[in-house]
């Protein structure tokens, strides 16, 4: 089990936070090795991540793949726009200007924040759905220069094709071999041109994206209900890109709200360190979201956003909520309140999210689609409308409009936190209450995720496994239900395992970025049955991999 620095929920003195500006000259100075592999271009989950100080996101490396991505948008015909969003991170801007450089150098229309300000993620899923909608032609995609909740030290790049999600698989990987060919052939075949001259050009854009988000925010979340209730609502954009988002939205629609902190510092100075002393602007940690907690008795319900803003943090009662204490909250709430939805609608989840959402769907007769890891997987189902609600385990979410139409294909923080507020508006309690009645109805959950050692040999077992090689009947005194390697919900590869009993659960997956392989694990009984689901876990896992089964 992971020890809990002594600075965890506490503010660093200024001598241990980033160095803002050794961060910036490493990015331009730093010359990455191809051939050490944490120093290639790899994407992950959401696009790819890594710091100017270990060689891992450098000038280099946003030459080759904003090149990579031109070399896609020739491939598959995207000649549209191609909407640009940054975070406060302070490497997304010094990207920026190398992105700039290479699109315009390429003839790619790109279009930046008409006040050159930040853009949350969905804010760019819900531009680019917004220009291709009835479109066959000049389809838009987009860009967001993030590394999303991460360190203070790290940098992001993200691709978004015209369905306005994160890129699939095949998309992913095709970018990252490219960038990293052009690196190994230090970055011959790269366009560029000055950034001045880039500003000049007639391919880069001033585009309001606050506007017509801002505005189209009714479509999806009550707004006259909040308004007209009064409830009273704490917000914290965390020092990201949603500092200037709140106080339009506030004002648009007239919210009994309080943006408790505008501040913007690329060191940020003003977070609580996370459980190791690190800062993350992680909305789903009791550790990073102190300050918003202590203040809750202020507010009837508070919540904040991670950098980009594709994340939720909701604040009801005495604390934060778990996420997926929120989703089975939310989903059970909008089921019951949207009655433009169809009755086809279903929700999806991933394999890791709790399993009180699976009772929440079979009590409201709806279908669960349960996939891998990764918001990707929800995009079709988003696009279109079969999917009313999609949510994963780290606090990310989106749904549709109040209509039943697509609001975003990326998950969107700013509407899960204003949906926190309808359901406090409607139904005169918070999520956290609308929770414990779930709980009182469904079983309460117990849910933990842990971390274990695993070399790279032994996580790349884990992810060949089948389901034949491993041989569990019995989980925690329960006869095991259903051994997975494959999501049900689309018969994709969860990349590793999850084994399933009658009241309890547990799956295990290999970091992508660290040697370890994570335990995901839930009980419907106790704390101590949960403890013996993960031992068992430990246990079943360390078999299989000292067995050398997977080869």
């Amino acid at each position: 089990m992971a020890t809990i620095s002594g600075l965890a929920g506490k503010r660093l003195d200024r001598s241990s936070l980033a160095d803002v500006a050794a961060l910036v000259a490493a990015y331009f100075a730093t010359r990455p090795d191809p051939s050490v592999p944490a120093q290639r271009v790899s994407f992950g989950t959401s696009g790819h991540r890594g710091s100017s100080l270990t060689a891992s996101f450098n000038e280099a490396h946003i030459l080759a793949i904003s090149q990579a991505v031109c070399q896609h948008r020739r491939t598959a015909g995207i000649d549209g726009k191609l909407f640009i969003g940054i975070d406060t991170h302070a490497l997304s801007r010094p990207a920026l200007a190398t992105a700039l450089e290479v699109f315009a150098a390429n003839d790619v229309d790109a279009c930046i924040d008409a006040q050159d300000g930040y853009t949350p993620t969905p804010v760019i899923s819900h531009a680019i759905l917004a220009h291709n909608r009835g479109r066959t032609a000049g389809l838009a995609d987009g860009v967001v220069i993030t590394p999303s909740h991460n360190p203070p030290e790290d940098g992001g790049f993200k691709y978004n094709p015209p369905h306005g999600g994160p890129a699939d698989t095949a998309v992913a990987k095709s970018i990252e071999r490219t960038a990293n060919d052009l690196l190994a052939a230090k970055l011959a075949g790269v366009r560029r041109m000055p950034l001045d001259r880039a500003l000049r050009s007639s391919c880069v854009h001033r585009y309001d994206y606050m506007g017509p988000y801002v505005d189209d925010l009714g479509e999806v979340v009550d707004m006259e209900a909040i308004r007209a209730s009064g409830v009273t609502i704490g917000i914290d954009p965390l020092g990201g890109a949603g500092v200037a988002y709140w106080p339009a939205i506030i004002e648009r629609y007239r919210i009994a709200a309080t943006v408790i902190s505008n501040l913007v510092d690329p060191a940020f100075g003003f977070m609580t360190a996370e459980w190791d002393g690190r800062i993350r602007m992680d909305c789903s940690s009791p550790y990073a979201m102190a300050r918003l907690i202590g203040m809750a008795g202020r507010f009837d319900v508070a919540f904040a956003n991670d950098t980009d803003a594709d994340r939720h943090g909701i604040v009801s009662g005495p604390g934060l909520m778990n996420p997926n204490h929120y989703l089975a909250a939310a989903i059970a709430y909008l089921f019951a309140n949207r009655p433009g939805w169809g009755a086809e609608l279903a929700v999806g989840k991933t394999v890791v999210s709790s399993g009180l959402i699976d009772r929440v769907c079979a009590q409201l007769g709806r279908r669960l689609v349960e996939v891998p890891v990764g918001f990707k997987w929800f995009v079709d189902g988003l696009l279109g409308g079969t999917l009313g609600f999609a949510g994963e385990e780290s606090a990310g979410a989106t749904l549709l409009r109040r209509d039943g139409s697509v609001w975003t294909t990326d998950k969107d923080g700013l509407a899960l936190g204003l949906l926190a507020a309808e359901i406090t508006a409607r139904n005169g309690y918070g999520p956290d209450v609308a929770y414990g009645k779930l709980t009182r109805e469904l079983g309460t959950p117990y849910y933990a995720r842990i971390d274990a050692p695993a070399s790279p040999a032994e996580k790349a077992r884990l992810l060949a496994l089948s389901p034949e090689q491993v041989d569990m009947q019995v989980l925690a005194g329960e006869a095991v239900g259903a051994t997975l390697t494959t999501a049900p919900g689309n018969g994709a590869s969860i990349g590793g395992l999850k084994v399933v009993a009658q009241n309890g659960w547990f799956a295990a997956r290999p970091s992508g970025t660290e040697d370890v392989y994570k335990i995901y694990a839930e009980s419907f009984r106790s704390e101590a049955h949960l403890l013996q689901i993960q031992q068992e876990a430990e246990a079943a896992v360390a078999r299989v991999l000292s067995n050398g089964l997977g080869d």
